[in-house]
């Protein structure tokens, strides 16, 4: 039952995230907002007249649905409320608009402009109508229903990000022990400036690549972690990789730790030819895999390990 773990740890983050009633905090603070703001002319806005009327009708509040910058100016974590109700990413807004997100999760430092208020506004505005409008009896409670789905896929993506991250350090803090528990590294913080390996050999952590080895300064090998499990993303992951070994010098060694491996990535990999790649799930667990993985780095690589490194080496 071992293999439960993942999805257990994956159903209680997303149960207490979802606890956290974002969505209704949001609700509440507009609602609680008595500046009246001022809507017309709508087309300013970029609210549609079939969907000013819809809301009419239904005798909702406008500002429970269409964004209003000045009330986005006074409280801006409202845009996410208007942006999952139009079922739009924080990326998508940020190309069309700009970026959103320290407005969301409060790290923003500066007041929002107006000018930027009114852009993003028109664009929830926008989408919002065309959704009222394309929709069969459209009910303030379809918009609350879009609001959750929307933080349902921007939460995953969180979570793959997590995941990732979590990834990188736990491949990293594995190998750090491996070589502290031999005595084969000597002192220092690969985390910050480095640890001597023995041999004239460095193993730096950092990002791009995510681990780097030098001998006498000279980079010899290096490391990426991509932990992310979206296929979708697969291909972006090993963009980015690829990124990382073309800016290596000829000669060096280039290692990949993938969390997911498709078919199109593989045969993409098979095309680079001097890429090592390693999956995620071998080589964060004893086994057989985890011992090859180690031998290709510190015994055909990063030669500080003389002898072949067997499963109980």
């Amino acid at each position: 039952m071992e293999h439960l773990e993942p999805a257990i740890e994956r159903a209680v983050w997303f149960s207490h995230r979802i606890r956290q009633r974002t969505d209704e905090r949001l609700r509440k603070t507009i609602e609680a907002y008595d500046q009246h703001p001022q809507f017309h002319p709508i087309e300013n806005l970029m609210i549609s007249v079939g969907a000013w009327e819809h809301i009419r009708i239904l005798a909702i509040s406008p500002q429970l649905v269409f964004a209003h910058p000045d009330l986005i100016v006074a409280h801006p974590a409202t845009s996410a409320y208007y942006r999952n109700m139009a079922l739009l990413p924080q990326k998508r807004v940020a190309e069309l608009a700009t970026n959103v997100k320290a407005w969301e999760d409060g790290t923003r430092r500066s007041p929002v402009s107006q000018r930027a208020a009114i852009e993003v506004s028109k664009v929830y505005n926008a989408v919002l109508s065309s959704i009222i409008e394309g929709s069969t009896g459209w009910t303030i409670e379809n918009g609350y229903r879009n609001i959750v789905a929307s933080m349902g896929v921007g939460l995953d993506g969180t979570m793959r990000n997590i995941i990732g991250r979590d990834a990188d350090l736990q491949v990293k803090t594995r190998m750090l022990k491996w070589l502290k528990d031999r005595c084969l590294s000597k002192d220092g913080d690969p985390f910050s400036g480095g640890i001597g390996l023995g041999s004239g050999y460095e193993m730096v952590f950092g990002s791009e690549p995510d681990i780097a080895f030098l001998r006498h300064g000279n980079l010899v090998a290096t490391i990426e972690i991509k932990g992310g499990r979206d296929p979708a993303g697969a291909l972006e992951r090993l963009g980015a990789a690829r990124k990382s070994f073309e800016a290596t010098p000829p000669g060096c060694i280039n290692f990949l730790i993938a969390g997911v491996i498709t078919e199109e990535m593989r045969r993409r990999l098979e095309r680079l030819g001097s890429v090592k790649v390693f999956d995620l799930d071998d080589v964060v667990v004893d086994g057989p895999a985890w011992y090859e993985f180690l031998d290709e780095v510190f015994h055909h690589t990063v030669r500080i390990v003389e002898r072949e490194i067997r499963q109980h080496g």
